[in-house]
């Protein structure tokens, strides 16, 4: 069939680009500065008790209710985005996750409400995770399908750049309010100023998403009459090994970037004895390296097999634990630093490559199904439960060994996923339809 000829601007890209990683540091904004608020000071206010390890694993249970809710954002919104256009999805999801996140700074504590504060939390916390959970799928093909197909590493990787960006803004944020503030002032309301300050970020998304287009991809797609009646069916029956290689793919990276932005906050300040103020400032230093590592190493899976990259940021990342924990043992600052950079780096070597090679496992006509689903119920295994493990774990064993063994577990998982994944087939409709509308 001939496909017809259709002109995809640089401006267009650029904006696809944008929008795409604008959207995702949003939603990671607001997971960022849940992840930071929860291991510092929501076990008190949310979820009192006698003992501190106690509420911070409370508070890092509710953390986890925003990924176990991400299968349905997956469901939901992977559906509609495969039936009714990239576009039109995620401008809501945009809508619902940072409405989510404006709430959290209003919620009254468990001093004012008793337990309907937790509550109110968990439900504001369950519609944040089925907001993110749509999001992903339809922000990497948003700009990967704006994108030459030869580069689909690079450009895939702007949604992937939102997670470092939004940990980034949500870090600088809580540490310029907790250097400001007396301990009493950021307890009482000064946290409540980074969740509300995510409206700025919601405007600016929907100004960038309103005036974009539909993809090329979905465009001929829905040309031709092939959206699917039912996407998630037509996945579970013809795609289960592709959403299964997705899943296992995911696992060890999430726990990674959980290992070193979330558990460490804790790790650090009841360990170590080191403040919140230094665990936040080496997220951010990691987090800024991360902005310029994702696009690179997605870039550098164009020119080499994304699957054998992949492998080698596994292998970095079972290692490294066993290196970074000695190595701060001593309280210092420039250790933790060096150390976190040098995490979140390998993190980028696996996150740079991860969205594209997650979508090259799906056909374009469910792909946005087939990717959601997998980087949600990723989530559910590998990011949700693991601050809550990992806390479990140094509590009942009192040693980082196991915390490390944990994360070689998890990157023997992802290494089956790669194993059982496939590369792309360079000569697919896809490739077809974006060679052709290129001028």
């Amino acid at each position: 069939m001939t496909t017809p000829r259709n002109t995809v601007d640089p401006r267009s890209l650029r904006r696809a680009y944008a929008a795409s990683l604008s959207g995702t540091a949003l939603e990671y904004y607001d997971f960022a500065a849940y992840s930071v608020a929860a291991a510092t000071v929501f076990g008190d206010l949310f979820f009192p008790s006698g003992d501190d390890l106690v509420g911070t694993m409370a508070a890092f249970s509710t953390y986890a209710v925003g990924y176990l809710a991400r299968p349905l954002g997956g469901f939901l919104f992977g559906r509609l985005g495969d039936v009714l256009g990239r576009k039109k999805v995620l401008v809501h999801t945009l809508l619902l996750a940072g409405t989510a996140t404006f709430l959290i700074g209003l919620l009254p504590t468990h001093v004012a409400v008793g337990g309907t504060a937790a509550v109110l939390l968990v439900l504001l916390r369950f519609a944040q995770g089925v907001a993110v959970g749509g999001e992903w799928g339809g922000a990497v093909l948003l700009s990967s399908e704006y994108g030459d197909p030869r580069r689909r590493g690079f450009w895939a990787s702007a949604a992937q750049i939102g997670p470092p960006a939004g940990t980034l803004i949500a870090n600088g944020v809580l540490a310029l309010l907790s250097a400001t503030l007396t301990d009493e002032a950021f307890t009482s309301w000064g946290w409540r100023v980074a969740f509300l300050l995510s409206a700025v970020l919601v405007a600016f998304g929907l100004w960038l998403r309103l005036r974009l287009e539909e993809t090329p991809v979905f465009k001929q797609i829905a040309e031709r009459g092939e959206r699917p009646t039912a996407p998630v069916s037509e996945v579970a029956r013809r795609e289960w090994r592709a959403v299964l290689a997705g899943v296992l793919a995911r696992v060890c990276p999430d726990v990674l970037y959980s290992l070193f932005t979330v558990f460490m906050l804790t790790y650090i300040t009841n360990e170590l004895g080191m403040s919140r103020g230094e665990g936040s400032a080496a997220v951010m230093i990691g987090s800024a390296c991360q902005l310029v590592l994702i696009p690179a190493f997605g870039a550098l899976s164009d020119r080499m097999n994304r699957r054998r990259l992949y492998v080698y940021g596994t292998v970095a990342a079972a290692v490294w634990p066993f290196v970074f924990f000695p190595m701060i043992a001593g309280g210092s600052f420039l250790l933790l630093v060096l150390g976190t950079v040098v995490a979140l780096a390998i993190h980028a070597m696996l996150y740079g490559p991860q969205a594209a090679l997650i979508i090259e496992q799906f056909s374009p006509r469910l792909r946005y199904t087939g990717s959601s689903l997998a980087y949600t119920l990723a989530g559910v295994i590998g990011g949700a439960p693991a601050p809550l493990i990992l806390t479990a774990l140094l509590a009942g064993f009192d040693s980082w060994w196991v915390v490390g063994g944990y994360v070689v577990l998890t990157a023997v998982l992802t290494g089956i996923g790669i194993a059982i994944s496939r590369d792309p087939v360079v000569e697919s409709e896809e490739d077809a339809v974006l060679a052709e509308a290129r001028p």
